[in-house]
């Protein structure tokens, strides 16, 4: 029922096959299973299928990631990372999902960073 009711939900599609270079800025959920490469912004949801290519900078409220990724990824949410994707860059997100079998070559940065002290913690 989850995948059913996010799938009535997607308002743009860029199918297997095809290819886009630019900017994409969208609200609602998109899904892309074609080729990408440039930059994309949004508030909402970018899910990214199995037959996906992407080569960009991604800043969106939640990632699903199944394909192919290349470069840098803000999420304000929360960044899933499912088989078999193969990520390479950067990612930045308050929570991150990784599945079994996603190759992962990235530094990863979650939440906001706490200073760091040497004092000795006392009771």
């Amino acid at each position: 029922m989850r995948k059913e009711a996010a799938a009535d939900k997607i308002k743009a599609f860029l199918g297997a096959g095809s290819q886009f270079e630019g900017t994409l800025v969208f609200e609602d959920i998109v899904r892309m299973d074609g080729s990408f490469s440039g930059k994309i912004t949004s508030k909402d949801t970018l899910i990214v299928g199995e037959t996906a290519q992407i080569e960009a900078d991604i800043s969106v409220g939640t990632l699903i990631l199944s394909g192919r990724f290349k470069g840098q990824i803000t999420a304000d949410v929360r960044v899933e990372l499912r088989a078999p994707a193969q990520v390479e860059g950067s990612i930045n997100a308050p929570s991150l999902v990784v599945e079994e079998g996603v190759s992962l070559n990235s530094t990863v940065s979650m939440g906001k960073p706490q200073p760091f002290t040497t004092e000795k913690i006392t009771e």
